[in-house]
């Protein structure tokens, strides 16, 4: 319990927390639980705020603390909520199935004799999407519909979310009217109910992803457009970063390759503390946006990435090496990957679905021609042509065109083959996307070549050339001269005792604090994450520091990790998820399930892979606790101290640093990307 002291702590977190201040509730809640000053009580406002705030490793840990709270008092429900809970957050957040499936377990013994519960509801959302993400569609359609009927009753939260789950999946089974139909109904229900942030997010993102795997992408950029509005001042946890994937796609689709990359990379940073596997999305998107830029190199390291983070990079890769001129090893790599599909957990892409297939298909037709097979290639076009019709989507019957166009112009029917990538060409339009635009063109003016019609293939030609120049394009990045004069830009100088400020026009002074000194080390290099201990080491060199951060060598996010080893709390949580795969291994042997054990075994080869390299939780490299603890509350301290002190003096500068400085262990400046602030030294 807590006495007056730690009361007045607690209240101040929850205080912090009911206005989304995030990061200074988990300041005053870790403080308060690190004082011992928490009750059972306050365990689950931990855990929340811990998730709103980036640190996946506290919220899981919070849970499962409650539910051995729970089961000291005897309350079995609160228990099994607690339970699912954890299971909610390794699913959504870590894509272990094994360790879900075993907190599953455990609150559906803890409910055996209950009688129905709200807790039923989320047991149902959570078992809805643990079949999902296995390829079990048909059975995570009736746990879906369990959801809607028990949400129905007891919560709207878990309706909302089982409704979108069930069009999601009746999508996927071929059922596209009917599914559509009720998405929009879920999309409708949430927008207009009163659900808590995450689970909102969780709809908008659902609705996207559904919308954008069916290629339907004039409907998926409207959810997104409404989703990035949304976000901006409620989204909470990952949904900030997913939300991010959905804009690059959109971005890439429309021929904004550069703005898509920005994207891309900014997602990868922000659902780096939230992720595991599922980070080797927005790195294999990332791929295909270098990959139309033309820059082959950078698409084959974020796909080799993304494959290390145990996703599945396919088309991807074997498209690189298509375009590296290797095309027995394209053949090869795309062959396995049809033929034996990485069945890779993702509510993103479920496993085991004809639209997962679709764009393996696609390339395989491109690297079939390529490599003459043409047998192989008319097989893969067929098949994608009755995918296309099964799922009445405009850019998938674009595809299918496409691949026919080549398979006839590989046969030597150049009248038929200029048909089919005209076709091709004009649902691409409509569709919007130029780059496809532009390779449909580019096989008709083959086409048109083939029949001695050479006029009008070099019109052809050239008009795909110009769409592909404006997309492959990639602007030289502006510098700052110094003799810019600073009034054009945002200044942050230090000149003695003060800091001349500059925001927006408006110059403030303020007096010299150390916080102002790490605000300079992170505004000089947006984006990039500082340990605390590097920030601190380095602050005693103050502004003259600034100027060369970046050549210093200090560790930064970009794709890799930073740090020195795992703390204690991190090596706890890694031993009990490998129990845990362990304990499913073993359940799924004795009863013969080999897919659940391979499944089981691949991620327990994960985790071993991960702390091999000492990888925390939070996707990085951690420093030994004691010293990183105390840099990090003092640091944390500093740096807001110093964004009040601003804030007394130029407000909008105060509102700008709170939205994107990012303390904790790893701190950043994190402005938005489609919106950059750039700051003179």
């Amino acid at each position: 319990m807590t006495d007056g002291a730690g009361a007045d702590l607690v209240e101040r977190a929850k205080g912090s927390a009911s206005r989304g201040e995030w990061r200074q509730a988990f300041e005053f809640f870790t403080e308060a639980d690190a004082a011992g000053l928490l009750g059972a009580a306050d365990l689950p406002a931990l855990a929340e705020v811990a998730y709103a705030a980036g640190h996946l490793d506290v919220t899981v840990g919070a849970w499962e603390r409650t539910h051995t709270a729970c089961l000291q008092a005897g309350d079995q429900v609160a228990a099994a909520r607690a339970a699912v809970r954890v299971a909610m957050h390794l699913l959504f957040d870590t894509a272990l199935m094994a360790p879900v499936r075993g907190w599953l377990a455990r609150a559906d013994g803890l409910l055996e004799d209950q009688g129905e519960t709200p807790v039923h509801a989320w047991l149902a959302v959570v078992r809805t999407y643990e079949r999902m993400l296995t390829g079990d569609l048909d059975r995570a359609l009736e746990w879906a519909r369990r959801a809607v009927e028990l949400g129905a009753k007891y919560d709207p939260a878990a309706l909302a979310i089982g409704r979108v789950a069930e069009a999601r999946l009746l999508i996927l089974g071929g059922e596209v009217k009917k599914g559509l139909a009720l998405l929009d109904e879920a999309g409708v229900a949430a927008v207009s109910g009163d659900l808590d942030p995450l689970s909102r997010g969780i709809v908008y993102c659902e609705l996207v992803c559904a919308l954008q795997g069916l290629a339907q992408y004039d409907v998926a950029e409207q959810w997104t457009e409404a989703m990035e509005r949304w976000t901006e001042t409620n989204a909470v946890g990952s949904i900030h970063g997913r939300c991010r994937i959905h804009r690059a796609e959109i971005l890439r689709l429309r021929g904004s390759c550069e703005e898509a990359e920005k994207e891309a990379l900014a997602a990868c940073d922000e659902l780096r503390p939230y992720l595991r596997r599922e980070l080797g999305w927005p790195l294999s998107e990332l791929g295909r946006i270098r990959l139309h830029r033309g820059d082959i190199k950078g698409a084959e390291q974020a796909l080799l990435d993304a494959h290390g983070a145990g996703w599945d990079p396919q088309p991807g890769l074997a498209l690189v090496r298509l375009a590296q001129g290797d095309t027995a090893a394209a053949a090869s790599s795309i062959r396995d990957a049809i033929e034996h599909p990485l069945r890779v957990p993702s509510k993103e892409q479920p496993p085991n679905t004809d639209l997962q297939r679709a764009p393996l298909l696609e390339a395989q037709v491109e690297i079939a021609i390529a490599a003459g097979d043409v047998d192989l290639a008319r097989s893969a076009a067929e098949e994608l042509l009755s995918i296309a019709a099964r799922f009445q989507s405009k850019a998938l019957a674009a595809g299918a065109a496409m691949a026919q166009g080549r398979v006839r112009l590989a046969e030597g029917e150049a009248a038929d083959a200029e048909r089919f990538f005209s076709e091709s060409a004009r649902l691409w339009n409509e569709v919007g996307a130029p780059y496809e635009v532009a390779h449909s063109r580019m096989g008709v003016a083959e086409s048109l070549r083939a029949s001695d019609k050479q006029h009008q293939a070099d019109l052809e030609l050239q008009a795909a050339r110009v769409i592909l120049g404006r997309i492959e394009a990639a602007p030289v990045a502006s510098t700052v001269a110094d003799d810019v004069p600073a009034v054009d830009l945002n200044v942050f100088r230090r000149e003695g005792d003060y800091w001349s400020v500059v925001f927006e026009g408006e110059t403030v002074r303020v007096r010299d604090l150390k916080g102002m000194r790490y605000l300079a080390r992170l505004l000089a290099d947006p984006g990039r994450e500082f340990h605390v201990l590097d920030l601190v080491s380095a602050e005693s060199g103050g502004a003259a520091k600034v100027r060369t951060a970046k050549l210093e060598g200090l560790p930064s996010s970009g794709l890799g990790d930073a740090g020195e080893m795992l703390d204690a709390t991190a090596k706890d949580a890694y031993r009990r998820r490998l129990r845990e795969i362990e304990e499913d291994l073993e359940q799924a042997e004795a009863i013969g399930d080999t897919e659940r054990a391979a499944q089981a075994a691949a991620e327990r080869d994960f985790l071993v892979r991960e702390l091999a390299r000492a990888v925390g939780l939070g996707g990085r490299d951690r420093r030994a606790a004691s010293a990183s603890e105390r840099a990090r509350a003092g640091a944390t301290r500093a740096i807001r101290q110093a964004i009040l002190r601003i804030t007394d003096h130029h407000i909008k500068l105060g509102a700008h640093l709170d939205r994107t400085i990012r303390t904790g262990t790893y701190c950043a400046y994190l402005p938005d990307t489609r919106a950059p602030v750039a700051w003179r030294f």
